[in-house]
């Protein structure tokens, strides 16, 4: 095994197929979205070079009235709600489901449904939660006499975007609490039973002892979150029937709109570019400051 994996050849015969997959697939698109956002093309007509005109369209004119400026400001409502409220939810389920509770499979399972059930099925699901007649929310609303605050949820203003929202924080709770659950469970026992000898409660072991040791994941758990959030499409594009309004859009439904029902495949490229540089932005901004974090701490112990 080691000779195997000492020799370079071996190493590359390994490595080549997922390279050359990756390239196909991933960096190659990336490339031809590059260069469809620099032409005024329409998918079938002659393709007219104009630079970074999309580019400027998007963020200065809006000649279009896409209003993409609002929509980068709903994703980042969406990363900081799934920090704020679905990590640590989803913190909560691992400490108390990895702790050993009657049931504790039963209800590990139930968490995580929600991530293996389409997208779709959520989203007609909660159409029918949010519907203004005969929705759940409305009714349970006015059975508890608050009927003046039944409305239609996904078409005011004020309460679309946090009505796309909750189904979309609610769906990834299971998936993140199944892998701090997992490195909860990872953690040797033996720690906890010398906590147990020196009189520890279970809040003073979950922050001291079981938090520490795994917050490797929880920063994986704080990047996924905040990258997915940036890049969401199908809840949104469900619960607005294919045509989110300004109140619900994110990037990826006005590139849909721009590309498939205007056919403006260069100002969609645009988007589409603009969405790949922010993810990694991103992505390199939290892990610059995970790393300075780390450091701080380190110099701390």
């Amino acid at each position: 095994m080691h000779q195997v994996f000492g020799n370079k050849r071996a190493i590359a015969v390994f490595v080549a197929p997922a390279l050359i997959l990756y390239i196909l697939i991933g960096f190659i698109p990336i490339l031809q979205s590059a260069y469809y956002s620099l032409l005024d093309w329409d998918g079938i007509s002659p393709a007219k070079f104009i630079g970074l005109a999309s580019y400027k369209d998007l963020f200065f004119t809006d000649t279009y009235g896409m209003e993409f400026n609002h929509s980068i400001l709903n994703t980042l409502y969406l990363a900081v709600l799934s920090v704020i409220f679905q990590l640590p939810v989803s913190l909560l389920l691992a400490l108390v489901l990895a702790r050993g509770v009657r049931g504790e499979k039963l209800y590990r399972t139930l968490y995580f449904i929600p991530v293996l059930v389409s997208s779709s099925v959520i989203g007609v699901m909660f159409l029918k939660i949010y519907q203004p007649d005969y929705g759940l929310l409305n009714t349970f609303l006015k059975q508890l006499g608050l009927g003046s605050w039944a409305h239609d949820w996904l078409t005011d203003s004020s309460t679309a975007l946090i009505s796309v929202i909750i189904p979309i924080v609610w769906q990834y709770i299971g998936y993140h609490m199944l892998l701090m659950y997992a490195a909860i469970k990872g953690l040797p026992e033996d720690l906890y039973e010398a906590a147990k000898i020196d009189g520890a409660s279970g809040l003073r072991t979950a922050f001291s002892i079981t938090i520490p040791l795994i917050s490797p994941i929880l920063k994986v758990c704080v990047i996924f979150a905040v990258l997915g959030s940036l890049k969401f499409f199908d809840l949104v594009f469900i619960m607005s029937n294919g045509y989110p309004t300004p109140e619900t859009s994110v990037p990826s439904t006005l590139m849909y709109t721009a590309i498939f029902n205007r056919n403006m495949y260069g100002y969609g490229s645009a988007m589409a570019v603009f969405m790949v540089i922010e993810c990694l932005v991103f992505y390199l901004v939290l892990q610059k400051m995970i790393r300075t974090y780390d450091e701080r701490e380190g110099e701390a112990a």
